[in-house]
């Protein structure tokens, strides 16, 4: 007897980004042009390359180097939350990768030339996996806003970017998560190119005391749920 797969609940319209969003410029040029294709994930897909810890070595604080030669400058914060399938069930070992800017707006790349001093002692990067329960949990800084050129005065919001990788290369979502009561989030065009109100809200983390260790840093949760109705929403790239 074959085994029944069954599929998943399809996003709700407008809780995820279109791949042509006028008002973030740089969708004009990247977006696909014919009809996209189908293609059926195979084993290879669904099952390889295993990502483990024992091949790709957690960095769960981005506040000190491995040298210990100095902290990140900027307002220590500690993000954390739970990652889980559209039916509340945990996912697993999954590794989840963040990037973000410094506290002065400034990413630690040669692309970045914004006029905003570079931290030595800040990674940028980090990278931890979910427990039994899907739970994660990192230590950084809170990121400046930047300009990216989007028209003549545009300021991203504070924001983290997510990769997260479930068993297979294939599984994969990137995101981003913003903070609350950030005056830019009305006025971007990233953030608002998901459509549905309350989807949009899902990218944006909520402050939370248990993640708050006394006189050391603020704590900030943010949940992903992967596919359904109630996806998180993928970043629009």
């Amino acid at each position: 007897m074959s085994e029944v797969v069954h599929g998943y609940r399809r996003p709700g319209a407008g809780t995820q980004p279109p791949l042509n969003s006028p008002a973030y410029g740089s969708t004009r040029a990247r977006h696909p042009q014919q009809p996209l294709l189908e293609l059926p994930h195979t084993l290879t897909e669904t099952s390889s390359p295993l990502f483990t810890a024992a091949r790709y070595p957690e960095v769960v604080d981005l506040t000190v180097l491995e040298n210990g030669a100095g902290a990140a400058m900027g307002e220590r914060i500690i993000v954390g939350g739970r990652l889980t399938d559209e039916d509340g069930r945990p996912i697993r070992h999954a590794m989840v990768e963040v990037w973000q800017a410094n506290a002065a707006g400034r990413y630690n790349h040669e692309g970045d030339d914004h006029d905003a001093p570079l931290d030595p002692n800040f990674r940028g990067m980090g990278r931890v996996f979910t427990d039994e329960d899907g739970w994660y949990r990192y230590v950084t800084i809170r990121p400046g806003a930047y300009p990216w050129r989007n028209h003549q005065n545009a300021w991203r919001p504070n924001h983290i970017h997510y990769s997260l990788f479930g068993h297979g290369f294939a599984q994969r979502m990137i995101t981003q998560m913003y903070f609350p009561g950030d005056p830019l989030l009305p006025l971007d065009p990233i953030f608002n190119t998901v459509p549905d109100e309350a989807a949009r809200n899902r990218l944006v983390a909520s402050f939370d005391l248990e993640l708050t260790k006394p006189e050391w840093a603020l704590g900030y949760r943010f949940d992903i749920v992967l596919r359904g109705r109630e996806a998180t929403p993928m970043e629009d790239q």
